[in-house]
């Protein structure tokens, strides 16, 4: 069984025209396309596990990364610091798609460089995963019921 909506003409839509009075009604035009305007979640929120401390000793915890493009990507590999030490990709990569850090003015690579182990390891999880489904859920069944349900895959805090 098929099922088809009925579309309200919108504001740019003329009305159909009315017909006289036991006149055949004309042949209905196939209806116009509805376009939808979809959104794309291009910048995800986050909290540093331990918070960049600034030089002032100002402890910098939310922020936010946006998605990494492909000449985010490229443009680190021809950075002599990551050619010496091909570590050094994720440091300056990541430097490139924070987009902001707590009250910091701007976010870099030497922001991400001083960053304490556990915040740069929290970095590069969500890096991996906004920038593979864009979000940091995943559909699964229950094993006892086969019932579909998601899981939350990243949590706010390492361990969570």
């Amino acid at each position: 069984m098929r099922r088809q909506a009925t579309v309200a003409p919108g504001p740019f839509q003329a009305p159909a025209p009315a017909t006289a009075p036991g006149a055949a009604a004309p042949a209905a035009a196939p209806p116009a396309p509805v376009t939808q305007r979809q959104t794309l979640q291009t910048e995800f929120e986050f909290e540093l596990p331990r918070g960049y401390v600034d030089d002032s000793g100002t402890v910098h915890r939310r922020g936010a990364m946006r998605l990494a493009t492909a000449r985010d990507e490229l443009i680190p590999l021809r950075d002599v610091r990551v050619q010496e030490n091909p570590a050094y990709l994720s440091v300056v990569l990541l430097g490139r798609v924070i987009t902001r850090l707590g009250d910091l003015p701007m976010v870099h690579d030497g922001v991400v460089e001083n960053m304490f182990a556990s915040d740069l390891a929290f970095l590069q999880d969500f890096y991996r995963q906004v920038n593979s489904e864009g979000h940091t859920r995943a559909a699964v069944n229950c094993p006892h019921c086969e019932q579909p349900f998601e899981v939350e895959l990243g949590g706010s805090r390492l361990g969570e």
